[in-house]
């Protein structure tokens, strides 16, 4: 079966290739030919700038592959339980199924995999939620005390200007 990996990462910091190697060797113990690996650094809070998952989609429709392969399903999207459906629905009508590394009930049949896949979407959504929340917090702390906030010295990276 010809399967697609999709690796993702939050950020420049984090690393989406960590991903790859368990993915690879759940990949081989099934039995499944890898046939393209999709890898970001993209927040999933971003809907429409995650320019690799739009290939996978598009590869998907064009019936490369029968599935998908990801660490987590909170890789795909962080925007709750309505946009997890909508992501895994979109693939199963392309005829690519959804495996998580993570979540093995992914290969659960029927509505009992709908509602697992609700709530994890829902998990996913509150975990991103509060980590924005301590970090809000946090900054906002620092500032109380005086503390710099941002990052020190010039901004490296290359940045599209708005015209």
């Amino acid at each position: 079966m010809k399967a697609a990996l999709y690796l993702r990462a939050s950020t420049t910091q984090q690393e989406a290739a960590n991903q790859l190697p368990a993915l690879e060797d759940y990949a081989e113990r099934r039995g499944f030919e890898i046939v393209q690996v999709y890898s970001e650094n993209e927040t999933a809070w971003k809907a429409g700038h995650q320019a690799e998952l739009a290939k996978l989609f598009e590869d998907a429709r064009k019936g490369k592959f029968e599935v998908v392969l990801v660490w987590a399903l909170d890789r795909l999207s962080r925007e709750g339980a309505l946009a997890i459906l909508s992501l895994v629905d979109k693939l199963k009508k392309y005829g690519a199924k959804v495996i998580s590394y993570q979540e093995s009930w992914t290969e659960a049949p029927g509505d009992l995999a709908d509602i697992l896949y609700a709530i994890t979407g829902w998990v996913a959504k509150m975990e991103s939620q509060r980590r924005s929340e301590r970090t809000k917090a946090g900054l906002e702390r620092a500032r109380r005390e005086g503390k710099p906030i941002g990052k020190r010295g010039p901004d490296k990276k290359k940045r599209k200007r708005r015209v």
